[in-house]
């Protein structure tokens, strides 16, 4: 079965709704210049009320090593995702200071962008953008080979296809299940949903 992660939650509505859905992961964004902003105090309280079985993203693009581990230690997230420049020695360092996974992020604009990718991570995330809500060219993808999270461009009319297409690991979507730059509860239901449908032969 495909693994869920619904991306870019602010508000306690929308934590009712993903305790009732149970996706497998839910990212708060911790980088300032998103619209879907949230701080730390927010994400800890959010956290608080999240069903445990769905574990929490933080979303960071060139944080503060110290934010991360502050965020990490008080259990307001249990998983890191970076969507900066971070590079070996950044990476090197957090991983000293945090237990915890990391997904890296790709943004895949070529085929060079794939012949870069770096599988030592605990996860990769494929990206046609920061947030853009475009997807990439799926020709892109012919041979590679590994886990990773399909992300960019996704929603409820597409992502059945995707997945069929893709078999990714798990699917990622912020904008797709937003009305309005708000969560939308009807298309959160339906591309969770949509997604158990579809028989992921991969895993």
């Amino acid at each position: 079965m495909t693994k869920i992660k619904l991306c870019g939650i602010t508000k306690e509505d929308d934590i009712h709704v993903i305790n009732e859905l149970l996706p497998d992961y839910i990212g708060f964004v911790f980088a300032g210049k998103s619209r879907r902003y949230i701080s730390f105090d927010m994400a800890k309280k959010l956290k608080a009320k999240l069903d445990n079985r769905v574990k929490a993203v933080g979303v960071f693009v060139n944080e503060d090593i110290e934010n991360i581990v502050y965020l990490i230690k008080n259990k307001t997230i249990d998983i890191v995702q970076l969507h900066g420049n971070e590079d070996t020695k950044y990476i090197d360092a957090l991983k000293k200071k945090i237990n915890a996974p990391i997904i890296y992020a790709y943004q895949i604009k070529s085929k060079t962008d794939i012949e870069k990718i770096d599988k030592n991570f605990d996860f990769i995330l494929l990206d046609a953008g920061a947030g853009c809500g475009e997807t990439f060219d799926e020709a892109l993808l012919e041979g590679f080979e590994g886990e990773y999270f399909l992300a960019g461009g996704l929603s409820p009319d597409n992502i059945q296809e995707k997945i069929i297409k893709l078999h990714p690991f798990a699917v990622d979507v912020s904008s797709g299940i937003e009305t309005e730059g708000k969560k939308d509860a009807t298309k959160m239901r339906r591309f969770v949903n949509l997604v158990r449908e579809v028989t992921n032969d991969s895993y």
